[in-house]
């Protein structure tokens, strides 16, 4: 081998998923490659043409972008134009690079061979793909995009100034002394160019030139501007087009300030889509720590804009969801490849979709038919360990019920989970209660999708037709009465921790979650949310629609009660005190809760909830 594919072989021993692969596997890709040198701004891949490479940043980078809204940056040893390869028909991203960049450039048909023959591999690109195709998805819908964010909001103000016709010295100690990377050169109040750190580098020092010299000499003349009240994604846009990392902000012949590629990547990092891509990139458990807290936090903007319960429900589950697929795909790379299939299933309001500021975790692994517990339960066993609590040190703590696959119990195969759950609809005890209505909210994020849809279908038929079960959830769904008076007044409690406030998940929000699971099973819906459960289940089309808006009130009111207590640095809860709540918002739960009382006294019209 040559000492230049010894350097190839090198690189690519040292970037996931390729250091995975046999030493003679890698001793043979490095001859199947080709390498391209590519400058800046040139376009390698166009969104809606077909592709027949992956390419493998040697050095560089390279935007990913969708209708010209930024995906994410691609840097040293990261990958591109796999989606055409993994089954796009087309190329859904265009592909730009930002500098002068090496490309290791992999066939289709050499990439296909890898594909189909290291499970590693396919496991890492195909996970991939899907993560991108989600977010090019959730971009395209406007509420998300925090690209739009006027570039006034995040400039920064008072820009460093120096004249053209002063030394490249005063301005260099102009620069330090404002702690800044950048200098705006005027001439008469008019912006007529810009002194940058890189400049400074390139131009004085590289080149040899006099730092008595005048700072005309080396500025970057009529740089290119953005206007005060034009979005972020127009800064973003130019900046990467030139290259550059400062961009003067103008409004009409005054400079107002100057934006930074900084500016903008930590705007980004507030956007849901970013966050979610930052977590799928983290290379251990260490920098997913606080995460949960960071999604919280993200949501809780989201919220305190106005966004809806159910818009801020799917935020905050698909950054938790991010987390949790993460930990499964870095306890594979530790532990290796898994010895049969698995899934690994989300459950109750993270399952449903709807994870709020304050959950814990619930999960469980649903194993292929094959598992045999001395040949390959340790290896699970030490999965479901790095998972939970992986999750835990991300802020979503244990469950305290043990619902986790921290849990020998919460392990299976698909087969025994259906004799579970037929256990669990023929004979319901106590905890089988509480066991099958939260597995009843089961979702896959990571694994066998085909694994978890079997014990679903299971689990449904098995509920359908056990009117005893039926009796017994209708109990547990009346059982949790609101917090409303006789006479339609609001119940507080009257002492303790909570004293003065109101719960409104314990007799509001899970009441909803209880009547529209047992709605939707005794109508054989596979749905799993609260609104498809009410929309598909057996309830009159008006009780439907009236519990519906009750869960969106109460939901809204929840998120906004956590949204401040997170503003305020405080752990997020269900406890409000309506004295702190506009009328408005009072004369709102006085009324959701009478439709979910209403509700509750149709159960037992039709079960006799009594006799449970």
């Amino acid at each position: 081998m040559s000492a230049e594919l010894r350097e190839v072989r090198d690189f690519l021993a040292a970037h996931e998923p390729f250091s995975r692969l046999p030493a003679e596997e890698l001793d043979r890709l490095p001859a199947k490659l080709t390498m391209r040198y590519v400058r800046r701004g040139e376009e390698l891949l166009t969104e809606g043409e077909t592709n027949d490479a992956m390419f493998i940043l040697r050095s560089g980078a390279v935007d990913v972008l969708s209708g010209q809204v930024l995906l994410d940056r691609r840097g040293e040893g990261d990958y591109f134009g796999y989606s055409t390869l993994v089954g796009e028909p087309e190329s859904i991203y265009q592909m730009v690079t930002v500098e002068d960049s090496l490309v290791l450039v992999m066939p289709r048909e050499v990439f296909a061979g890898l594909h189909a023959g290291h499970p590693v591999l396919r496991r890492y690109f195909d996970s991939a793909t899907k993560r991108m195709r989600a977010a090019v998805d959730e971009l395209h819908d406007t509420r998300f995009q925090a690209l739009s964010t006027p570039v006034a909001e995040l400039m920064s103000h008072g820009a460093h100034t120096v004249g053209p016709g002063e030394s490249i010295a005063a301005a260099a100690r102009a620069m330090e002394a404002a702690r800044s990377s950048s200098l705006m050169v005027t001439d008469s109040g008019r912006l007529t160019g810009i002194l940058t750190d890189r400049d400074l580098r390139g131009r004085v020092l590289a080149a040899g030139v006099d730092p008595s010299a005048p700072v005309a000499r080396v500025m970057t003349p009529e740089p290119a501007t953005v206007a005060p009240g034009e979005p972020a994604l127009a800064a973003l846009l130019t900046l990467a087009r030139l290259g550059a990392n400062h961009l003067p902000v103008v409004d009409g012949a005054e400079l107002v300030g100057v934006i930074t590629t900084g500016d903008v990547m930590a705007l980004m990092r507030q956007d849901p889509v970013y966050l979610a891509a930052d977590l799928a990139r983290a290379a251990e458990p260490g920098q997913l720590t606080g995460a949960f807290r960071h999604a919280a936090e993200v949501t809780a903007r989201f919220v305190e804009r106005g966004t809806g319960g159910a818009e801020a429900g799917t935020i905050m589950t698909a950054l938790v969801d991010a987390v949790a697929v993460r930990l499964c795909e870095l306890a594979e790379e530790e532990l290796g490849t898994p010895p049969v299939d698995y899934a690994f299933v989300v459950l109750g309001s993270q399952g449903r979709g709807e994870t709020m500021l304050a959950s814990d975790q619930d999960n469980a692994l649903i194993l292929a038919d094959d598992f045999e517990d001395a040949a390959h339960g340790a290896y699970f066993a030490r999965l479901a360990q790095y998972v939970c609590h992986g999750l835990d040190a991300a802020g979503q703590v244990l469950c305290p019920g043990e619902m986790m696959a921290l849990n020998p119990g919460w392990r299976m195969t698909a087969r025994a989970w259906e004799d579970t759950f037929t256990a669990w609809a023929t004979a319901p005890g106590p905890d089988a209660l509480l066991h099958a209505q939260t597995f009843f909210d089961l979702r896959v994020v990571h694994g066998d999708e085909r694994l978890a849809a079997r014990v679903r279908a299971a689990a449904v038929s098995a509920a359908k037709g056990s009117r005893r079960l039926h009796v017994h959830l209708a109990t547990l769904a009346a059982r949790r009465q609101p917090p409303l008076s006789f006479f339609r007044g609001l119940v507080v409690e009257r002492g303790g921790d909570y004293a003065s406030t109101l719960d409104v998940k314990k007799g509001g929000l899970h009441a909803v979650v209880q009547i529209a699971r047992l709605s939707a099973l005794a109508a054989g819906s596979t749905a799993t949310s609260t609104r498809d459960r009410l929309a598909e289940g057996d309830l009159s089309a008006q009780g439907a629609r009236d519990l519906t808006a009750a869960f969106d009130c109460l939901q809204a009111i929840a998120l906004r009660h956590q949204a401040a207590q997170l503003r305020a640095g405080e752990h997020p809860d269900y406890h409000i005190d309506p004295a702190r709540l506009a009328r408005t918002d009072r004369d709102v739960l006085r009324d959701s809760f009478q439709v979910i009382r209403s509700a509750q006294n149709g159960l037992a019209t039709r079960y006799p909830v009594h006799a449970a």
